[in-house]
């Protein structure tokens, strides 16, 4: 009876074992920054509608979906920094705070955690890898324009692979130049520049940024297709290139569309839908993975909070949604603004038709979107005030400020495509998450933005 009773238990104890779920070795943290569930909705709205494609958005694919809470410890409403160190630590703090807790007293990531236990760790975005999310994974400041510190953090970090537009902190408030690339290199943290430069890399821990000159908070927009430039799945490929290389036996990711955010707070509905389908296809990269790994993978994607309350539906088309009108758009709102101050600035004479003639080649205006009279006089007005007179009330968001003709030709475009946004910031609206592979179905309830990673730690068994 006694054998007997072991030969049961041993099988029980066997089956057991056979039927536990294998941890995640290999972890996809994506993260769209400001992609909201009306963001998605509308992207995947144009992905079927206008692009005709057959099969949903990656992301929409995956067997769990869920909702997430993003309030932070002072606020409804978070910003990226609490956000980000939510996602990154699994504690709530003070908007403006990053990879800290409410008292300032540092918080470990998990990125932290799983590099200490082996894990090849990459962090990579579309935005400057100082700012708010990418810092969250490795950095600890009061306040999240510390860009110094937070590049000297990074270079202490001694993760694999940090990418982004470009480090802000090379420079003091002044515009004198830091020692951050000494420190960079001082930590043994190879610093490369654009995309000509991938095939340099060399060393096992590496800095990815664009290329030297260009704007250091963005890599610019899909939609403007800037030239030279890195891209969002070019760089997500290297790290994960980088990473088989480096830790092939287990990794971690975090990728973020930062690109995302920076629309939404434009309210460029064109953009910012151009800006998910190209996160989606970064997704795709990671999802091509996890087919060849299926029990070793884990994918989670979601967003550090909703910006600009963007809703497809508005009192211009009521039950009309017709996003084939952002087909016509060629540039983003931040690129007119800028082509409107440099003919601003220009000496030759540059005439209200002159200026129609733009509007519809790279917006569609006048031909596949109709303008009234009434619209065509206000547009001309404010063309006159801006570009002629140099005499405009400006928008200011988060990151740009837009002349008031821009505003309007925007307002059109959306208008006409049956966007509509309710802010210029954030908002408290909870955020989706998908998931697939080892662990993905914890995500399944609602969640709070601090339990992602609690949930990610559990899936890799710890």
């Amino acid at each position: 009876m006694k054998l007997r009773s072991v030969l049961i238990a041993t099988a029980m104890w066997a089956l057991a074992f056979a039927g536990k779920a294998a941890d995640a070795k290999y972890i996809f943290y994506f993260i769209g920054d400001g992609m909201g569930m009306g963001p998605v909705l509308a992207a995947e709205t144009y992905n079927r509608e206008v692009l005709k494609n057959d099969k949903p958005l990656t992301m929409m694919q995956f067997p769990t979906v869920s909702w997430c809470m993003t309030y932070s410890a002072n606020s409804p409403v978070t910003d990226s920094a609490a956000a980000g160190t939510a996602l990154a630590t699994g504690t709530k703090t003070k908007n403006s705070m990053l990879g800290m807790s409410p008292d300032t007293v540092a918080v470990e990531s998990i990125a932290k955690r799983l590099h200490d236990l082996g894990y090849g760790v990459g962090v990579v975005t579309s935005v400057a890898p100082d700012d708010a999310t990418p810092g969250a994974f490795y950095a600890h400041v009061p306040n999240r324009s510390k860009y110094y510190e937070i590049g000297c953090q990074a270079a202490a970090s001694g993760y694999e692979f940090i990418a982004g537009a470009g480090l802000r902190g090379v420079k003091d408030k002044d515009g004198a130049e830091t020692d951050l690339l000494d420190v960079m290199k001082k930590n043994g943290v190879r610093v490369i520049y654009g995309p000509e430069e991938i095939k340099k890399i060399d060393s096992r821990c590496v800095m990815l940024v664009n290329t030297k000159g260009s704007p250091l908070w963005n890599i610019g927009y899909t939609i403007d297709s800037v030239a030279g430039s890195l891209t969002l799945p070019l760089i997500a490929e290297t790290c994960l290139s980088h990473l088989e290389k480096t830790t092939p036996d287990r990794f971690f990711m975090m990728v973020e569309g930062g690109n995302i955010d920076y629309a939404l707070h434009a309210n460029d509905g064109g953009a910012a839908i151009t800006e998910i389908l190209n996160f989606d296809e970064t997704i795709k990269l990671a999802y091509d993975f996890y087919l060849e790994h299926p029990d070793e993978t884990l994918i989670v994607v979601t967003a550090d909070h909703d910006t600009g309350g963007m809703a497809m539906g508005n009192t211009k088309v009521k039950y009309k949604a017709p996003l084939d009108k952002f087909s016509y758009q060629r540039v983003s709102k931040e690129a007119f603004s800028d082509y409107c101050k440099a003919i601003a600035r220009d000496r030759r004479i540059y005439n209200w038709e002159d200026m129609k003639i733009y509007l519809t080649e790279n917006f569609g205006l006048f031909t596949h979107i109709p303008v009234s009279e009434a619209e065509e006089s206000r547009l001309k007005s404010l063309f006159e005030a801006a570009i002629v007179m140099r005499n405009s009330e400006d928008q200011k968001t988060l990151y740009a400020t837009f002349n008031s003709f821009a505003v309007e030709v925007f307002r059109l475009v959306n208008d006409a495509a049956g966007i509509g946004f309710t802010t210029m910031s954030h908002t408290g609206n909870p955020v989706p998450v998908f998931a697939v592979g080892a662990g993905a179905e914890n995500f399944t309830h609602l969640n709070n933005n601090c339990n992602l990673p609690k949930l990610i730690l559990k899936a890799a068994g710890l």
